[in-house]
Protein backbone atom coordinates (compact mmCIF):
# COMPACT_ATOMS: atom_id res chain seq x y z
CA UNK A 1 0.00 0.00 0.00
CA UNK A 2 1.85 2.90 -1.26
CA UNK A 3 1.77 6.87 0.00
CA UNK A 4 5.26 7.70 -0.98
CA UNK A 5 5.06 9.99 -4.00
CA UNK A 6 2.51 11.00 -6.23
CA UNK A 7 5.19 10.75 -8.88
CA UNK A 8 4.29 7.19 -8.65
CA UNK A 9 1.38 7.25 -9.83
CA UNK A 10 0.26 5.89 -13.18
CA UNK A 11 -0.83 7.93 -16.36
CA UNK A 12 -4.75 8.48 -16.19
CA UNK A 13 -7.04 7.13 -19.13
CA UNK A 14 -7.32 10.56 -21.02
CA UNK A 15 -3.82 10.76 -21.55
CA UNK A 16 -3.17 7.22 -23.00
CA UNK A 17 -5.95 7.62 -25.32
CA UNK A 18 -5.02 11.24 -26.40
CA UNK A 19 -0.85 9.92 -27.16
CA UNK A 20 -2.21 6.73 -29.02
CA UNK A 21 -5.00 9.29 -30.81
CA UNK A 22 -1.92 11.28 -31.72
CA UNK A 23 0.01 8.34 -33.22
CA UNK A 24 -1.15 8.62 -36.72
CA UNK A 25 0.48 9.96 -39.96
CA UNK A 26 3.24 12.19 -40.22
CA UNK A 27 3.21 15.84 -38.23
CA UNK A 28 5.31 18.70 -38.07
CA UNK A 29 8.74 18.87 -35.90
CA UNK A 30 10.05 20.65 -32.91
CA UNK A 31 7.01 22.07 -31.85
CA UNK A 32 5.62 22.76 -35.26
CA UNK A 33 2.95 20.07 -35.12
CA UNK A 34 -0.68 21.40 -34.99
CA UNK A 35 -1.42 19.38 -30.89
CA UNK A 36 1.62 21.81 -30.05
CA UNK A 37 0.09 24.65 -31.94
CA UNK A 38 -3.19 24.36 -29.92
CA UNK A 39 -1.62 25.08 -26.46
CA UNK A 40 -1.29 28.87 -26.43
CA UNK A 41 -4.94 28.80 -27.06
CA UNK A 42 -6.75 26.10 -25.14
CA UNK A 43 -4.50 27.42 -21.92
CA UNK A 44 -5.21 30.90 -22.61
CA UNK A 45 -9.46 30.05 -22.38
CA UNK A 46 -8.74 28.17 -19.03
CA UNK A 47 -6.73 31.00 -17.39
CA UNK A 48 -8.85 33.68 -19.22
CA UNK A 49 -5.65 35.30 -20.85
CA UNK A 50 -3.38 35.13 -23.93
CA UNK A 51 -0.42 33.26 -22.46
CA UNK A 52 2.58 30.92 -24.26
CA UNK A 53 3.18 27.34 -23.10
CA UNK A 54 6.12 25.08 -23.28
CA UNK A 55 5.74 21.43 -23.31
CA UNK A 56 8.66 19.91 -21.17
CA UNK A 57 10.36 16.68 -19.71
CA UNK A 58 9.98 17.33 -15.97
CA UNK A 59 9.35 19.43 -12.83
CA UNK A 60 13.04 20.48 -12.49
CA UNK A 61 13.17 21.59 -16.41
CA UNK A 62 9.57 23.69 -16.41
CA UNK A 63 11.24 25.39 -13.02
CA UNK A 64 14.72 26.35 -14.01
CA UNK A 65 14.78 26.99 -17.93
CA UNK A 66 11.68 29.28 -16.56
CA UNK A 67 13.40 30.96 -14.15
CA UNK A 68 16.38 31.10 -16.37
CA UNK A 69 14.47 33.47 -18.67
CA UNK A 70 13.26 35.76 -15.31
CA UNK A 71 17.03 36.07 -13.75
CA UNK A 72 20.55 37.06 -15.34
CA UNK A 73 23.73 35.45 -13.88
CA UNK A 74 24.50 37.65 -11.86
CA UNK A 75 21.24 37.73 -10.12
CA UNK A 76 19.57 36.05 -7.02
CA UNK A 77 15.99 34.08 -7.19
CA UNK A 78 14.45 34.35 -3.33
CA UNK A 79 12.48 31.56 -2.59
CA UNK A 80 11.78 29.29 0.78
CA UNK A 81 14.09 27.33 2.29
CA UNK A 82 12.63 24.26 2.12
CA UNK A 83 11.83 24.94 -1.73
CA UNK A 84 12.08 22.19 -4.25
CA UNK A 85 14.08 24.55 -6.05
CA UNK A 86 16.58 24.95 -3.13
CA UNK A 87 16.51 21.27 -1.48
CA UNK A 88 15.54 18.84 -4.60
CA UNK A 89 17.14 20.13 -8.37
CA UNK A 90 20.23 19.71 -7.79
CA UNK A 91 21.63 22.74 -8.55
CA UNK A 92 19.42 23.42 -11.60
CA UNK A 93 18.35 26.69 -11.35
CA UNK A 94 21.93 27.77 -11.31
CA UNK A 95 22.91 25.31 -13.83
CA UNK A 96 20.41 26.81 -16.29
CA UNK A 97 20.58 30.59 -15.34
CA UNK A 98 24.16 30.76 -15.98
CA UNK A 99 25.02 31.13 -12.30
CA UNK A 100 21.84 32.54 -10.39
CA UNK A 101 22.33 32.17 -6.75
CA UNK A 102 19.16 31.46 -4.64
CA UNK A 103 18.19 33.85 -1.28
CA UNK A 104 16.21 31.79 1.38
CA UNK A 105 13.46 32.96 3.08
CA UNK A 106 12.09 31.50 6.25
CA UNK A 107 8.06 30.91 6.83
CA UNK A 108 5.74 28.38 8.59
CA UNK A 109 4.57 25.36 6.59
CA UNK A 110 7.16 25.90 3.80
CA UNK A 111 4.99 28.83 2.92
CA UNK A 112 6.76 32.48 1.98
CA UNK A 113 5.04 35.99 3.88
CA UNK A 114 5.96 39.31 2.96
CA UNK A 115 7.53 40.01 6.23
CA UNK A 116 9.76 36.68 5.37
CA UNK A 117 10.82 37.75 1.94
CA UNK A 118 11.84 41.21 3.50
CA UNK A 119 13.96 39.67 6.16
CA UNK A 120 16.04 37.55 3.54
CA UNK A 121 17.33 40.46 1.72
CA UNK A 122 16.83 43.16 4.60
CA UNK A 123 20.83 42.61 4.19
CA UNK A 124 21.35 43.47 0.53
CA UNK A 125 23.65 46.51 -0.11
CA UNK A 126 22.67 47.24 -3.32
CA UNK A 127 26.43 47.32 -4.85
CA UNK A 128 28.35 45.67 -7.41
CA UNK A 129 29.36 42.86 -5.04
CA UNK A 130 26.47 41.42 -4.54
CA UNK A 131 23.88 39.14 -6.26
CA UNK A 132 20.67 41.44 -7.49
CA UNK A 133 18.00 39.74 -6.65
CA UNK A 134 15.14 39.65 -9.25
CA UNK A 135 13.07 37.00 -8.94
CA UNK A 136 10.39 35.79 -6.27
CA UNK A 137 9.51 32.00 -6.62
CA UNK A 138 6.62 30.23 -4.12
CA UNK A 139 5.34 26.70 -4.36
CA UNK A 140 1.38 26.18 -5.28
CA UNK A 141 0.67 23.80 -2.67
CA UNK A 142 3.74 24.21 -0.33
CA UNK A 143 6.35 21.50 -0.04
CA UNK A 144 4.30 20.57 3.27
CA UNK A 145 1.07 20.25 1.48
CA UNK A 146 -0.27 24.05 2.35
CA UNK A 147 -1.90 26.17 -0.35
CA UNK A 148 -1.71 29.95 -0.64
CA UNK A 149 -5.03 32.12 -0.82
CA UNK A 150 -5.35 34.53 -3.67
CA UNK A 151 -4.59 37.26 -1.20
CA UNK A 152 -1.69 35.58 0.38
CA UNK A 153 -0.34 35.45 -3.79
CA UNK A 154 -1.49 39.17 -4.36
CA UNK A 155 0.65 39.97 -1.25
CA UNK A 156 3.65 38.69 -2.51
CA UNK A 157 2.90 39.55 -5.90
CA UNK A 158 2.91 43.51 -4.97
CA UNK A 159 5.79 43.19 -2.98
CA UNK A 160 7.65 41.92 -6.11
CA UNK A 161 6.55 44.33 -8.47
CA UNK A 162 7.32 47.10 -5.74
CA UNK A 163 10.96 45.72 -5.67
CA UNK A 164 10.99 45.29 -9.32
CA UNK A 165 11.07 41.32 -9.06
CA UNK A 166 9.16 38.91 -11.27
CA UNK A 167 7.32 36.79 -9.55
CA UNK A 168 7.20 32.92 -10.36
CA UNK A 169 5.16 29.53 -9.32
CA UNK A 170 6.80 26.03 -8.68
CA UNK A 171 3.04 24.51 -9.64
CA UNK A 172 3.74 20.92 -9.44
CA UNK A 173 0.65 21.01 -7.01
CA UNK A 174 -1.01 23.30 -8.80
CA UNK A 175 -4.33 21.33 -9.91
CA UNK A 176 -4.72 20.19 -6.19
CA UNK A 177 -4.08 23.41 -5.03
CA UNK A 178 -7.28 24.74 -7.44
CA UNK A 179 -9.44 21.66 -6.14
CA UNK A 180 -8.74 23.05 -2.27
CA UNK A 181 -9.70 26.52 -2.98
CA UNK A 182 -12.67 26.23 -5.70
CA UNK A 183 -11.42 29.37 -7.24
CA UNK A 184 -10.99 30.06 -11.28
CA UNK A 185 -6.91 29.49 -12.49
CA UNK A 186 -6.96 33.32 -12.97
CA UNK A 187 -7.33 34.29 -9.36
CA UNK A 188 -3.59 32.53 -8.14
CA UNK A 189 -1.95 33.55 -10.93
CA UNK A 190 -1.53 36.42 -13.23
CA UNK A 191 -4.28 38.50 -11.40
CA UNK A 192 -2.44 38.49 -8.13
CA UNK A 193 1.08 38.72 -10.16
CA UNK A 194 2.32 35.63 -10.99
CA UNK A 195 4.43 36.21 -14.25
CA UNK A 196 5.39 32.93 -15.01
CA UNK A 197 3.56 29.52 -13.74
CA UNK A 198 5.28 25.57 -13.38
CA UNK A 199 2.09 23.76 -14.17
CA UNK A 200 2.59 20.45 -13.10
CA UNK A 201 0.55 17.40 -14.47
CA UNK A 202 2.90 14.44 -13.94
CA UNK A 203 2.41 13.78 -10.34
CA UNK A 204 -1.72 14.30 -11.18
CA UNK A 205 -2.41 12.05 -13.78
CA UNK A 206 0.08 12.69 -16.32
CA UNK A 207 2.69 10.83 -18.13
CA UNK A 208 5.95 12.18 -18.67
CA UNK A 209 5.10 16.69 -19.63
CA UNK A 210 5.31 19.41 -17.73
CA UNK A 211 3.99 22.98 -19.02
CA UNK A 212 6.06 26.44 -18.52
CA UNK A 213 3.13 28.73 -18.98
CA UNK A 214 4.20 32.42 -19.32
CA UNK A 215 1.87 35.56 -18.75
CA UNK A 216 3.89 37.91 -19.76
CA UNK A 217 4.99 37.77 -23.59
CA UNK A 218 8.58 39.41 -22.66
CA UNK A 219 9.64 36.31 -21.05
CA UNK A 220 8.26 33.69 -23.73
CA UNK A 221 10.86 35.31 -26.39
CA UNK A 222 14.03 32.67 -25.56
CA UNK A 223 12.17 29.68 -23.94
CA UNK A 224 12.10 27.79 -27.20
CA UNK A 225 16.18 28.30 -27.56
CA UNK A 226 16.59 27.20 -23.81
CA UNK A 227 14.21 24.27 -24.27
CA UNK A 228 16.42 23.29 -27.55
CA UNK A 229 19.48 23.90 -25.87
CA UNK A 230 18.89 22.13 -22.70
CA UNK A 231 17.56 19.05 -24.77
CA UNK A 232 13.52 19.42 -23.99
CA UNK A 233 12.66 19.99 -27.30
CA UNK A 234 11.74 16.43 -28.85
CA UNK A 235 11.37 15.96 -32.41
CA UNK A 236 8.35 14.68 -31.75
CA UNK A 237 6.81 16.88 -29.71
CA UNK A 238 2.78 16.11 -30.53
CA UNK A 239 2.53 13.41 -27.76
CA UNK A 240 3.78 15.62 -25.10
CA UNK A 241 1.29 18.31 -26.37
CA UNK A 242 -1.35 15.33 -26.92
CA UNK A 243 -0.51 14.97 -23.12
CA UNK A 244 -1.38 18.40 -21.73
CA UNK A 245 -4.36 19.12 -23.77
CA UNK A 246 -5.85 16.03 -22.94
CA UNK A 247 -5.68 16.75 -18.84
CA UNK A 248 -7.22 20.07 -20.07
CA UNK A 249 -9.74 19.74 -22.20
CA UNK A 250 -11.00 16.58 -20.59
CA UNK A 251 -11.11 18.28 -17.32
CA UNK A 252 -8.97 15.15 -16.00
CA UNK A 253 -6.98 17.37 -13.72
CA UNK A 254 -10.03 18.40 -11.64
CA UNK A 255 -10.95 15.27 -11.06
CA UNK A 256 -7.30 13.88 -10.52
CA UNK A 257 -6.70 16.74 -8.04
CA UNK A 258 -10.23 16.03 -6.10
CA UNK A 259 -9.69 12.60 -5.59
CA UNK A 260 -6.32 12.93 -4.29
CA UNK A 261 -7.26 15.81 -2.09
CA UNK A 262 -10.17 13.90 -0.90
CA UNK A 263 -8.18 10.91 -0.23
CA UNK A 264 -5.67 12.77 2.19
CA UNK A 265 -8.35 14.89 3.90
CA UNK A 266 -9.73 11.52 5.58
CA UNK A 267 -6.14 10.54 5.76
CA UNK A 268 -5.67 13.09 7.95
CA UNK A 269 -9.01 13.03 10.24
CA UNK A 270 -7.86 9.76 10.91
CA UNK A 271 -4.44 11.48 12.40
CA UNK A 272 -6.13 13.41 14.57
CA UNK A 273 -3.50 15.30 17.08
CA UNK A 274 -0.45 13.49 15.18
CA UNK A 275 -1.23 16.07 12.05
CA UNK A 276 1.45 18.39 12.16
CA UNK A 277 0.60 20.84 8.94
CA UNK A 278 -3.43 21.41 7.64
CA UNK A 279 -3.73 18.75 4.83
CA UNK A 280 -5.32 21.26 1.98
CA UNK A 281 -3.60 19.45 -0.83
CA UNK A 282 -2.71 15.53 -1.13
CA UNK A 283 0.06 15.65 1.29
CA UNK A 284 -0.28 14.34 4.95
CA UNK A 285 2.27 15.08 7.57
CA UNK A 286 1.81 12.94 10.46
CA UNK A 287 3.91 12.64 14.31
CA UNK A 288 5.13 9.02 14.29
CA UNK A 289 7.56 7.53 16.38
CA UNK A 290 10.38 4.69 15.14
CA UNK A 291 7.72 2.43 16.87
CA UNK A 292 4.80 4.02 15.40
CA UNK A 293 6.61 4.05 11.76
CA UNK A 294 7.60 0.18 12.19
CA UNK A 295 3.92 -0.73 13.32
CA UNK A 296 2.55 1.23 10.26
CA UNK A 297 5.51 -0.98 7.93
CA UNK A 298 4.51 -4.25 9.03
CA UNK A 299 0.79 -3.58 7.97
CA UNK A 300 1.99 -3.02 4.47
CA UNK A 301 2.27 0.53 4.82
CA UNK A 302 5.13 2.50 2.43
CA UNK A 303 5.74 6.08 3.25
CA UNK A 304 8.38 8.58 3.48
CA UNK A 305 10.28 9.20 6.60
CA UNK A 306 10.52 12.80 6.48
CA UNK A 307 12.59 14.05 9.35
CA UNK A 308 12.75 12.88 13.08
CA UNK A 309 9.74 11.80 14.51
CA UNK A 310 7.78 12.56 11.11
CA UNK A 311 6.42 10.87 8.33
CA UNK A 312 4.86 12.03 4.75
CA UNK A 313 1.94 10.39 3.76
CA UNK A 314 0.87 10.86 -0.01
CA UNK A 315 -1.88 10.43 -1.89
CA UNK A 316 -2.74 10.02 -6.00
CA UNK A 317 -5.74 10.32 -7.95
CA UNK A 318 -5.88 6.26 -8.25
CA UNK A 319 -5.16 5.61 -4.77
CA UNK A 320 -6.82 2.74 -4.22
CA UNK A 321 -9.79 3.36 -1.80
CA UNK A 322 -9.43 0.00 -0.20
CA UNK A 323 -5.51 1.41 0.32
CA UNK A 324 -6.84 4.64 2.09
CA UNK A 325 -9.57 3.03 4.49
CA UNK A 326 -6.95 0.00 5.68
CA UNK A 327 -4.60 3.75 6.52
CA UNK A 328 -7.25 5.54 8.41
CA UNK A 329 -7.90 2.79 10.26
CA UNK A 330 -4.58 2.22 11.39
CA UNK A 331 -3.55 5.58 11.90
CA UNK A 332 -6.47 5.35 14.10
CA UNK A 333 -5.27 2.83 16.00
CA UNK A 334 -1.86 3.88 16.92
Amino acid sequence: MYFVSDNAAAACPEVIEAVLAANTGIAGTYDNDTLTQRLNGVFGEFFGRECSVFAVGSGTAANCLGLAAMVPPWGAIVCHREAHIQVDEAGAPAFFSGGAALILAEGDAAKLSVEGVRAAVAGMRGDVHQVVPSVLSMTQATEYGCVYTPDEVAALGDEAKRRGWRLHMDGARFANALGHLGCAPADITWRAGVDMLSFGFIKNGGMSTEAIVVFDPALAETLPHRKKRAGQMPSKGRYAAAQLLAMIETGAWERNARAANAAATRIAAAAGDRLIYPAEANEVFVRASPEDSAALRAQGFQFYDWAPGEIRLVTAWDTPEAHVQALTAALAGL
